[in-house]
C-alpha cells in the first residue's frame, strides 16, 4: 500500500511524504503505483518551475517526500491542492488497500 501524508498547517501546507507501493499489480503495470507517482512528481517539478518556494526533496525507491521552507505561494497552495484531489479520487476509486492518503494537521 501507498501511504500519502500531507502535513499541513492553519497557514497552509508544509509539505508531504509518500511511501510505499500499491501491489495493484505487477511492477510496470501497476497503474495505481504509476497514478501517485504522476501527481506526486509533477507536483514537486511544478512548484520548482513555476514558484519562487524554497524546499528540500528526498526520493528512493518507493519514497518521496517534500518539506516546504518558509512561506508558501499561492501557487504552491493551489499545485498541492490540485495533487491532494487526485489523490483522494484515487483513493476513492480503487480503496484504501493500495492507497491511503492521510491529511496530517501539524
Amino acid at each position: 500500500m501507498i501511504a500519502v501524508t500531507v502535513y499541513k498547517t492553519p497557514d497552509g501546507y508544509q509539505g508531504f511524504r509518500s511511501e510505499g507501493h500499491a501491489d495493484y499489480a505487477e511492477e510496470g503495470e501497476d497503474i495505481v503505483c504509476a497514478a501517485v507517482s504522476v501527481l506526486t512528481v509533477n507536483a514537486v517539478n511544478s512548484i520548482e518551475q513555476f514558484t519562487e518556494d524554497a524546499f528540500a526533496v528526498r526520493q528512493d525507491d518507493g519514497f518521496l517526500e517534500l518539506e516546504l521552507d518558509g512561506p508558501v505561494s499561492k501557487e504552491t497552495k493551489l499545485l498541492l491542492d490540485s495533487m491532494v484531489l487526485g489523490l483522494q479520487e484515487i483513493e476513492k476509486s480503487y480503496g484504501n488497500e493500495y492507497i491511503q492518503l492521510i491529511i496530517k494537521e501539524v
